[in-house]
């Protein structure tokens, strides 16, 4: 009798998240969501597990998200998969997060051309590992002509260099006489940018209750909405999602200005 009332609720919930699911579709959806993926070591060590089995559990959230992110019709998922400071981790850990890219795409490449997903990555390619680089962009060309959801892999990333190296290319072109200074504009310095083939993200979500932005997208959050959960990564799924969303929805973005009084 008990387990056929644990039954029960579970379908109950289940249905009721499926309902508020389709409910988001009613209301404007996020066309870029940026997610810092927080808490794969955390989650390991509650289940007295090796801090590797967190990030390959995270990465099984990837896909899931991936899937519901593709069913919302979202343009684009930015995912903060490693950053410029992970390096200082210990050898074992950065040799695996490595791989998880390269196992990622060759286990999922397949779903992903089907489901008209088009990958790419941000970051600096130069530190990553030819195996790694390899896999993706393999997955890179594979997708290229793909229209889909834009699946966005902030590999060996950092905010602050992408914004010196940017700083550092516009200047170069000044000198050249390529770029007129008096030209140059806060849209003008965007494509200069890692990300300047898509929109500023509208909801970043970080997840394991971290409440900073670590080094990510600084130019690029300046009015994006923020929402923070307490959350593992590994944990992170459709409902949790779906609060994010709703959560947007429930905002008033202004960017700057005043809420009209029609709204």
């Amino acid at each position: 009798m008990l387990n056929k009332l644990k039954q029960w609720k579970r379908q109950q919930n289940n249905e009721n998240v499926d309902e508020r699911f389709q409910e988001l579709l009613k209301h404007p959806i996020p066309g870029h969501i940026a997610i810092i993926m927080d808490g794969n070591g955390r989650w390991a060590q509650k289940r007295a597990l090796p801090r590797v089995a967190g990030h390959h559990e995270g990465m099984k959230c990837v896909r899931r998200i991936t899937k519901l992110a593709n069913e919302l019709g979202i343009e684009a998922l930015t995912l903060y998969a490693f950053s410029t400071e992970n390096w200082k981790r210990p050898k074992m850990e950065v040799e695996f997060l490595m791989k998880l890219p390269e196992e990622f795409l060759g286990t999922f490449l397949p779903e992903l051309i089907e489901e008209n997903v088009q990958v790419k990555m941000m970051g600096a390619k130069e530190a990553i590992p030819p195996h790694t680089l390899k896999a993706v962009n393999k997955a890179i060309e594979a997708t290229k002509e793909n229209d889909g959801l834009i699946l966005n892999f902030a590999l060996n990333y950092g905010s602050r260099a992408e914004i010196l190296d940017s700083i550092k290319h516009v200047l170069k072109d000044v000198q050249n006489g390529i770029l007129d200074e008096k030209q140059l504009n806060e849209e003008v310095f965007s494509n200069y940018l890692m990300t300047k083939e898509l929109k500023d993200p509208d909801l970043l979500i970080r997840t394991s209750g971290e409440i900073r932005l670590s080094n990510f997208m600084l130019w690029q959050l300046a009015y994006t909405e923020f929402w923070f959960t307490d959350c593992l990564w590994p944990d992170f799924g459709k409902e949790q999602l779906i609060e994010a969303i709703e959560a947007y929805q429930g905002r008033s973005r202004r960017f700057g200005g005043l809420q009209s009084e029609e709204s």
